[in-house]
């Protein structure tokens, strides 16, 4: 026997058709659910490439400029060291403590005249009208100090020294103090008998 063609009744026509049709649903659902599920996926992991590499961005910016600084500042003492070098050979030759000297002066008298030019608020030494005396006063400043750096060092004042001199120095305050005493003695001596000027009035002889 050969079946060519079913006819089943209606209802169960519409039940086949229902569930054929909810199994559809079902696993586009399914598939929809994976396909957010993988984009989400990705998208995370997207977010920590991209964090990642901004992290290791950032460190790599802060190497470098903390490089830089420190190349920086490297050359920055090496200039320094290198100009105070040429500045103590230039001064141990002939002629230079007084071109030193003109320098400073320069300098001094320069920076007022910044401060007068950017700024509202003036700043002057009590000789300001007076630049012969503002010239003198840092050529001193200058000379005071290379007095002080003569030789290899400082020079250093011993407590024995400073103990001497106050020793001398309370000495001489004694030995000064004695003869204002035998010269005030002496005076009274020498005006002894003579009539002493007086507002009182003289006792009256009962």
């Amino acid at each position: 026997y050969e079946i060519r063609d079913i006819s089943p009744p209606r209802g169960v026509r519409a039940a086949m058709e229902m569930q054929a049709e909810a199994e559809r649903k079902k696993r586009a659902q399914v598939l929809e659910s994976e396909g957010e599920r993988q984009a989400n996926i990705n998208i995370a992991d997207g977010k920590k490439n991209s964090v990642i590499l901004a992290s290791e961005a950032a460190k790599m910016d802060q190497v470098n400029r903390a490089q830089g600084e420190a190349e920086a500042i490297l050359a920055r003492a090496q200039a320094t060291a290198k100009g105070i070098d040429m500045v103590s050979q230039a001064l141990k030759e002939h002629g230079g403590a007084e071109a030193a000297s003109l320098r400073i002066a320069e300098q001094y008298i320069q920076a007022f005249s910044k401060i007068a030019k950017e700024g509202t608020t003036l700043l002057l030494p009590s000789t300001a009208s007076n630049p012969a005396s503002m010239m003198a006063q840092a050529l001193n400043i200058y000379k005071s100090l290379i007095g002080n750096n003569s030789g290899n060092g400082l020079h250093e004042i011993s407590h024995t020294e400073l103990t001497g001199k106050k020793i001398k120095r309370d000495a001489l305050s004694g030995e000064t103090r004695k003869e204002s005493n035998t010269t005030a003695k002496a005076a009274d001596a020498d005006h002894q008998g003579e009539p002493v000027f007086s507002l009182q009035s003289p006792n009256k002889e009962d």
